[in-house]
């Protein structure tokens, strides 16, 4: 069954249609038409193996939204001898005229910081590096709400929804409803996320998901029916480029040590960040262990003596400029490129 979808093998498995639609949409939550059937597995063995670890589900939403991931990445970064140079904005890149390969940057106060490599999320290239590129796009809308979709005692949980697919050829749709518990909405509202592959905009993608669960009319006077759905209160609807697919080789000039990270994709959860993190990792330094766990705080010796500038890689001095035989060129919206001997 490799070269099968996941719900091809579904229906060789003796399964009841409403129990495959369960474990396609509810376990597996994977695409009904694009996943294979390895993914498939892949995904509903991760759902099981996460069961029963912190609660009754498998997933965990962090305080305050997924903003508190990286800040928890720093302070681990930190903790091994990471160095944030805070409100640095990168004017161009240094790069040596034999190798080709980056050997430092220069900020806009013309700070100059040495690197052995050089790793940037997509949208901070130039549109001159990425003329080659062609990026899917993801359809979103968020939406506050005066109460849940789920209608329970409890006031304060997260609900995650699967939309199957309204029309055939058109995309599953993931509902994310957070409630204030999770410090990302004020008490009695709800914020609500809703995501798929674009196939139009995104109110075309998901305006039908967003009218079958929510009321839209804003009049207190609506029918029965409608006063049983969560009142829309603000929304917003956008599309968005999911870079997550796109190889290094497709972007135009790029230096063999300067590596491109994607921005977020419509998947559930961060597995593409963690794989694209551990692959970049593994490239630079390939005998090292990919993120180890934290030492024991008692464990740590903290030395007194101040590292030299030459050995941070951090020079102080502004940059100055470039001899007369350098090269230097800039591309819009981007950093510029300076050559030295």
């Amino acid at each position: 069954y490799e070269s099968s979808t996941f719900a091809e093998f579904l229906q060789t498995r003796k399964l009841t249609p409403s129990l495959q639609h369960f474990i396609l949409h509810s376990i597996a939550m994977v695409a009904e038409t694009d996943s294979s059937t390895l993914e498939g597995l892949q995904a509903t063995k991760k759902f099981l193996q996460c069961l029963g670890r912190y609660g009754n589900t498998p997933f965990l939403f962090p305080l305050y939204g997924q903003g508190e991931i990286p800040q928890c990445f720093c302070r681990l970064c930190a903790v091994f001898g990471g160095i944030y140079c805070l409100r640095h904005a990168v004017r161009c890149l240094v790069l040596d005229r034999a190798s080709g390969r980056c050997k430092a940057v220069v900020d806009h106060f013309g700070q100059r910081i040495s690197a052995n490599y050089f790793i940037v999320e997509d949208s901070y290239l130039s549109e001159s590096t990425c003329t080659n590129v062609c990026y899917r796009q993801i359809s979103r809308a968020v939406l506050i709400t005066d109460q849940s979709v789920l209608n329970t005692d409890s006031e304060q949980q997260v609900s995650i929804l699967t939309v199957p697919p309204l029309e055939p050829g058109s995309a599953a749709v993931r509902v994310i409803e957070l409630c204030s518990s999770t410090m990302t909405c004020m008490k009695d509202t709800y914020l609500v996320h809703l995501t798929c592959p674009s196939t139009q905009t995104a109110r075309e993608d998901l305006e039908p998901v967003v009218q079958k669960l929510f009321n839209l009319n804003t009049e207190k006077e609506t029918e029965n029916e409608e006063l049983e759905k969560p009142r829309v209160l603000w929304a917003v609807y956008f599309n968005m480029r999911d870079s997550s697919g796109v190889e290094k080789s497709s972007y135009a000039g790029l230096p063999s040590n300067v590596y491109v990270c994607s921005g977020p994709d419509s998947a559930l959860g961060n597995d593409c960040a963690v794989k694209q993190a551990e692959t970049i990792f593994r490239e630079m330094f390939p005998a090292e262990e990919f993120c180890p766990p934290p030492p024991n705080p008692e464990d740590i010796i903290y030395v007194e003596d101040e590292i030299e500038p030459e050995e941070s890689g951090l020079n102080n001095s502004p940059e100055t400029k470039p001899e007369t035989s350098a090269e230097e060129s800039s591309s819009e919206g981007g950093a510029a490129v300076t050559k030295e001997e």
